[in-house]
């Protein structure tokens, strides 16, 4: 009998010994807020309304998605990197405010996302979108590069702002293909569009997400997506790399889950978990397809190397088009 107390004693350490395995099996106690840093309606927001209601119910709490819009996404960004790293305050992000920002505006970017940040996991990936105006005098995307170069600087086309992943795409693609066209930046992805749709701008890169049911309804015209294969949510778009100009040119955006740096690593995982579990859903995966993504299922260490090898490529590309915001 003498031998309980000291069993009992023993057996009290256990928790304190595995200090992230007890906090993890805790996590979460209360709900999670994530910050979407762009604003309602737009690409990245319709993502995290798929998949953070299902996260929450993997998870057993609400998870409050809180757009923070303004400059290319830095501003929700720097509100996670400052935050409190217990897994109540977590980031849905793309590559503008991770990898492209801190290259094309280091003087007014000051974090290095990829040591601030923790990946935690990737949600979906998706093509962008070349569309542009119905009555632009160019049914091909090798019609539209003929117009271009006929009419240096005169053709236009919109973002949603100076140094995002949708700037540096169609950089990449104007200086692939030789031509000069005017970029007009604006606040929001939606805005773009619709001013395509209206004629105001003659061309915008967008995601696929919200090109959709314009090119279905016949607003705009889509010229290509930006990876190499076609999408299946717009099976009847070539893809850019089909016009000899462009062949080869592979672009993709990836939505995911991210939190601030010292994030327990034991959340990290529960957290990872819980999303490649949402991930094989049907339903989840429907409505990603429907929006014209699809799933993208990695470790928090592979989402890391995937998202460092991204900064190389996104560096070398935004030096050759001389990409640069102060």
């Amino acid at each position: 009998m003498k031998l309980l107390p000291a069993l009992l004693a023993s057996l009290a350490l256990v928790p304190a010994l595995l200090p992230g395995a007890a906090f993890a099996q805790a996590y979460p106690s209360k709900p999670v807020t994530v910050v979407v840093p762009f604003g309602a309606g737009g690409g990245v927001d319709a993502a995290a309304r798929i998949a953070l209601p299902k996260l929450g119910e993997r998870l057993g709490q609400t998870l409050l998605i809180e757009n923070v819009p303004g400059a290319s996404g830095t501003i929700g960004t720097q509100r996670v990197i400052r935050a409190k790293a217990d897994g109540y305050t977590l980031l849905f992000a793309v590559a503008s405010p991770i990898n492209v920002a801190p290259l094309v505006s280091p003087g007014a970017v000051r974090y290095d996302a990829l040591k601030e940040l923790v990946p935690i996991a990737p949600v979906a990936v998706s093509p962008f979108v070349l569309i542009g105006r119905r009555d632009l005098p160019a049914a091909s995307t090798a019609e539209l590069i003929r117009l271009a170069r006929s009419q240096p600087g005169k053709l236009t086309y919109g973002t949603d702002g100076m140094g995002t992943s949708l700037h540096v795409t169609m950089a990449m693609i104007t200086q692939r293909a030789g031509v000069e066209i005017l970029h007009v930046p604006y606040k929001s992805g939606p805005q773009v569009l619709t001013d395509v749709a209206g004629g105001m701008i003659d061309l915008a890169v967008v995601p696929l997400a919200l090109a959709q049911p314009f090119v279905a309804d016949g607003k705009v015209r889509a010229y290509g997506v930006t990876t190499r294969q076609r999408a299946a949510a717009l099976p009847g778009t070539p893809s850019l790399a089909e016009t000899a100009e462009l062949a080869g040119f592979d672009v993709e955006s990836w939505l995911g889950l991210l939190g601030p740096a010292g994030l327990d690593p034991a959340v990290t995982a529960r957290l990872s978990k819980e999303v490649g579990t949402l991930l094989a859903d049907p339903a989840v995966v429907k409505a990603l397809a429907e929006g014209g993504m699809k799933p993208l299922q990695l470790s928090p260490a592979e989402f890391a190397a995937y998202l460092a090898r991204e900064k190389k490529s996104l560096g070398e590309a935004i030096a050759a088009a001389g990409i640069r915001i102060e």
